[in-house]
């Protein structure tokens, strides 16, 4: 992730939008202004990560309606919304539908400023999270059917014997097997390994003796 943080103000209005603006701008945010629901998910695709500051009550399209389309889109942006006083309702449902915060306008300058460096400080791990399971999928797509096999047995904590007889190999080709494996895996040991796979979400193989056969 750069290190630009990028915070896309969602409110039908402007005033709202260009003090958000302003403020955000001194703190050293990139910031995207959108005049509503709709125009901010028209130029949802291709548009640069960041974090949401989401007014609920809008015309045409309502902040939680923004929400769920979000969750449809599986975008996990963190979501911070903003309700009028009053709205705890509302501020609970959009909690449930995933908001990362809620504050309630007139909002405070340094609670919103607070409330955002906690934001980005989630949304900097869960792509560095995303970034590392589709590294670790990109090397486990790299295995064989065989060589998979191999590793799920070893997902199970089998030895290479037991391996070689839940698989039908000798225990030779379950040595060169796992060597492979840790080869296209580019690990160091086994426990390396088993954190690639976990990550790529790698089933444990399931023993066959273990249902009595």
């Amino acid at each position: 992730m750069t290190n630009t943080r990028l915070v896309h103000v969602v409110d039908d209005d402007e005033a709202v939008r260009e003090s958000a603006a302003i403020l955000l701008e001194s703190a050293g945010y990139e910031v995207a202004t959108h005049a509503s629901g709709v125009a901010f998910l028209e130029g949802l695709e291709g548009a640069a990560p960041g974090c949401l500051l989401l007014d609920i009550h809008m015309p045409g399209m309502t902040g939680l309606q923004v929400q769920v389309e979000l969750k449809a889109r599986k975008m996990t942006w963190p979501v911070i919304v903003l309700t009028g006083q009053g709205d705890i309702g509302i501020a609970v449902q959009a909690m449930k539908n995933g908001a990362f915060e809620f504050l309630e306008k007139p909002y405070k300058n340094e609670i919103l400023l607070e409330t955002l460096a906690e934001a980005f400080e989630m949304l900097e791990q869960t792509v560095q999270e995303t970034s590392h399971a589709a590294n670790a999928r990109a090397l486990v797509d790299g295995l064989t059917i065989r060589e998979r096999e191999v590793m799920r047995a070893l997902l199970a904590g089998l030895p290479n014997k037991l391996i070689a007889y839940e698989l039908d190999l000798s225990v030779r080709t379950v040595e060169i097997y796992r060597a492979n494996v840790m080869t296209k895996l580019k690990a160091r040991g086994l426990s390396t390994a088993v954190r690639i796979a976990m990550a790529a979400g790698l089933q444990p193989l399931e023993e066959r003796r273990a249902g009595g056969s």
